[in-house]
Parts: structure tokens; C-alpha cells; sequence
């Protein structure tokens, strides 16, 4: 099986399910109690709280942990709404991942007006827009750092200059899930205010993720009860997920040149698939660009529709995407595409092909040799 789907969920490596084994079997004991065993297994906690912390680059004491990065994205913006005096001004990147943009509603039902700020055709946030929205207030900014979609790399230190030039009391938060270890990231230079990262996007497990919240910045908690994570998530901690997804950002973060790597790759599979499809359409950024991540390709076969082709490329042995795994179920233009202004025949044929630590040059050949055979059987096949 040739996995490029790692967009959606990522293989956990060896140090991830070996840190799990550990936990589940040796230290299952609660962190919270008081005997030495316990002790031992909150002292496993806290180690793998620095480790994450190393890797986004920042202070052990501004990671919290969460059960996703769903939850950790919510903990984010609904925190940090509920803690604004009184009704506030969001406002959000329209092609964020639908754990940002769930959270509408609930922000909405708080008072707080949410704004949208548009994209331009690569995907990228509309800085002269959100330029113009800064001017009429604004209390609080949310820009993914890599769309889960196209690819599209967010320019962070431009929207965080204007946010500080603007507005320098607003709080900025990032989706960073699948930025996270992809791309390069110093949240102190670009003064981010919070950021969300998740376990199994980074060859860690799933049920696990972390919220980077800057010293200073206040959040009102989602979950109440024993005080858990700073009293910002209260529940007995996930030790098993917590200390699989440590070791899984040592590990990954030891890989050297892995963006350079993951980037040639894509690189090959698009080079291949432009010469075999006439009218092969990118859907973002383009792909050598330094705005285009380095593991997400997304292209439109025309005449194909995309789940047709990961059907059958299914069958060839190939796991791709069409969209977000935990939207693809949805009917209708994702907020991605919607945001560029996709036409719907791109929406509709879009394959995202996404690579992982774990891919080989191996399978970006044969992912395109599947595809073009896939795509000349079915292309044939509509025609007639």
C-alpha cells in the first residue's frame, strides 16, 4: 500500500507506539495521585510537555495539552472570546479547517461579531483586506499557518505585522495542525498568541493535541472540574497519548532535511502528473512556490471526479484524499475552494495527495504511474 494521505492522519512511528506500550503497561498509574509510582508517571507528563514545547519553540509552562487539535483550536478562540469585555470583533480566514470555522455559532451566540476575511486565487489570506477590517477594530485574528487542503502557506509575520500595527491589542491565534514541524515556525518573532497543533498529524496518535498559549494571555477554561492542564482542561490526563505524542515530535524533529525531502517528492509526483494530464489543474499555491507547503499536493484530473479517482486509485494499492478527512462526508464546496474561488468542476475532480516522514521516492513514482493509468482509463471512459 503506497499512503499519501497523511494529510487526514499519519502512521504513528515506532517511538509514538513504543512510549504508548510503555505507559499503557508500566506507567498506567494516575498522575494525580500521590504515591511514588504516580509521582514517577507525572514526572513522564512533565518531561513530555518539554518536548513539545522544543518543538514549537517555546517555554514548557505555555503548553497545554488537549484531546485534539480540534479541542485545542476551540479552547483557543472560545477561551479567549469568553475573557473579552463584553461584545468583540473576530475575525476569521475563509479557507480555515472546519475546527475553526465550527466555532462560528458559539462566538456568534457570545455577542461578538465574526467577520471573514477573503483569500486571493493561491490561497493565501487577503492581506489588504485584512488590512481594511483591522482599521474598523478588531479583538481577535484566527489564520491557519498551512490550509489542510491546497497547501496554501500563510504569510504569519505579515499578518501578525498588521495586527500590531493595527490593532496591537487583539490576540492572534493560528491553526498549526498541519503546519506543525512542515514548515519553519518562531512564535516569538511573529508574536503569535496561540497556537494548535494534534498528535496523529505528526506520526503521533490520535485523542491528543496541544494548545501553545503565550505567558500573558488569559483563557477562560472548556472543561471544568480537578484543574488539570492549569485548570484549562480538567480530566485525568491521557498519559499514553501525551507521552506517544512527545516522543513522535523528538522523532520526527530528528529527521534531517525532512521538509527538503517531503518537498522533492511532491515535487516528482507533479512533474509527472503535469506531463500525463492535459489541463491538469493546482488547486493553490504553486507547487515549487515557497508559499506552497511541502508535503500537499492538490490537483484537479479533468473530465474525472476526485472520488472516482481515489477509488480507483484505491485499487491500484494508492490511499489518497479528496478534502479534510473530518469534512469529506459533507456535500458541497469545502470552505477551502469556496474561499478561492474554485469552479466547481476543480472542486469536484480535486485529489489531495499528501506525504508523510514515512513515504519513499518509491511511492511518488508509483502514485503517479497509478494515477495517469487512472486517469486515462476513466478519462476514455466519460468521453464515451
Amino acid at each position: 500500500m503506497r499512503y499519501l494521505d497523511n494529510s487526514a492522519t499519519t502512521q504513528p512511528c515506532a517511538a509514538a507506539v513504543l512510549a504508548a506500550h510503555e505507559m499503557l503497561t508500566e506507567g498506567w498509574l494516575n498522575p494525580s495521585a500521590p504515591y511514588a509510582g504516580a509521582v514517577a508517571v507525572e514526572k513522564r507528563v512533565a518531561a513530555s510537555r518539554e518536548a513539545v514545547a522544543r518543538g514549537l519553540g517555546v517555554g514548557a509552562g505555555e503548553v497545554f495539552f488537549t484531546g485534539s487539535g480540534t479541542e485545542a483550536d476551540s479552547l483557543a478562540l472560545l477561551g479567549s472570546a469568553e475573557r473579552l469585555h463584553g461584545p468583540g470583533r473576530v475575525l476569521l480566514f475563509a479557507g480555515e479547517h472546519p475546527a475553526v470555522l465550527g466555532a462560528v455559532d458559539q462566538l456568534k451566540a457570545m455577542g461578538h461579531q465574526v467577520r471573514t476575511v477573503g483569500a486571493t486565487q493561491d490561497g493565501l489570506i487577503d492581506l489588504p483586506a485584512l488590512s481594511r477590517m483591522l482599521h474598523d477594530g478588531a479583538d481577535l485574528v484566527s489564520c491557519m499557518h498551512v490550509n489542510n487542503e491546497t497547501g496554501a502557506v500563510q504569510p504569519l509575520a505579515e499578518v501578525s505585522g498588521l495586527i500590531q500595527k493595527i490593532c496591537p491589542d487583539a490576540l492572534l491565534h493560528v491553526d498549526g495542525v498541519q503546519g506543525f514541524l512542515h514548515v519553519p515556525l518562531d512564535l516569538a518573532a511573529t508574536k503569535v498568541d496561540l497556537y494548535a497543533v494534534s498528535g496523529h498529524k505528526v506520526h503521533g496518535p490520535k485523542g491528543v493535541g496541544a494548545l501553545y498559549v503565550r505567558s500573558g494571555v488569559r483563557l477562560a477554561p472548556r472543561v471544568a472540574g480537578g484543574g488539570q492542564e492549569g485548570g484549562l482542561r480538567s480530566g485525568t490526563e491521557n498519559t499514553a497519548g501525551i507521552a506517544a505524542f512527545a516522543a513522535a515530535v523528538s522523532w520526527a524533529a530528528a529527521q534531517e532535511d525532512a521538509a527538503a525531502r517531503l518537498r522533492a517528492m511532491k515535487l516528482r509526483l507533479y512533474e509527472r502528473l503535469q506531463e500525463g494530464v492535459r489541463g491538469l489543474r493546482v488547486n493553490g499555491p504553486a507547487p515549487d512556490g515557497s508559499s506552497a507547503a511541502p508535503h500537499i499536493l492538490n490537483v484537479s484530473f479533468p473530465g474525472v471526479k476526485g472520488e472516482v479517482m481515489l477509488h480507483a486509485l484505491e485499487k491500484e494499492g494508492v490511499l489518497v484524499g479528496t478534502g479534510a478527512a473530518c469534512s469529506s462526508k459533507k456535500r458541497g464546496m469545502s470552505a477551502a475552494f469556496e474561499a478561492i474561488a474554485a469552479p466547481k468542476w476543480a472542486a469536484d475532480s480535486a485529489v489531495r495527495f499528501s506525504f508523510g516522514l514515512m513515504n519513499s521516492w518509491e511511492d511518488a513514482d508509483a502514485a503517479a504511474e497509478a494515477a495517469l493509468r487512472c486517469f486515462a482509463r476513466y478519462r476514455a471512459f466519460q468521453r464515451r
